[in-house]
């Protein structure tokens, strides 16, 4: 499990909080809000306090488990991440989200952008939206 395993690699435990929550977030296909992961715990069975499923996310972000997005509705969700650097493609109809790999190809862009603004980019976030495949069908009968 790469929640143990990165975890164990900080010094931190898996506690029943983290583990329900990274559970909830694993059966997702959608960005969640902190509300709702806590929702869905609740429904399980799970008892946990909304300030865990904060701090929770908190951590899981911090060790790039996790990755807040933003939902074209403008809420914030969370959805797990692959190690390294991705964006975010996310459907305007039934918001899913699916991640892709993607840095080096911005990286013109960047340079063009520093040199006409004098800023020093630090970093980025990217997020594209549209519809995927199966809402292209429902649009499209």
């Amino acid at each position: 499990m790469k929640l143990r395993k990165k975890l164990n690699q900080e010094g931190l435990r898996l506690t029943r909080p983290r583990r329900v929550i990274m559970a909830i977030l694993e059966n997702a296909a959608i960005p969640l809000s902190p509300q709702t992961i806590q929702r869905r715990a609740l429904d399980a069975h799970q008892d946990i306090s909304l300030v865990s499923v904060y701090r929770t996310i908190d951590l899981l972000t911090e060790l790039e488990l996790v990755r807040r997005v933003h939902g074209n509705d403008g809420c914030q969700g969370y959805v797990l991440c692959s190690p390294g650097h991705h964006h975010h493609l996310i459907c305007q109809s039934c918001g899913k989200t699916v991640e892709f790999r993607g840095s080096e190809d911005l990286g013109n862009l960047i340079d063009v952008i520093q040199g006409q603004t004098g800023f020093q980019v630090e970093g980025h976030l990217l997020q594209l939206f549209g519809r995927c495949p199966e809402c292209q069908k429902v649009v499209e009968k």
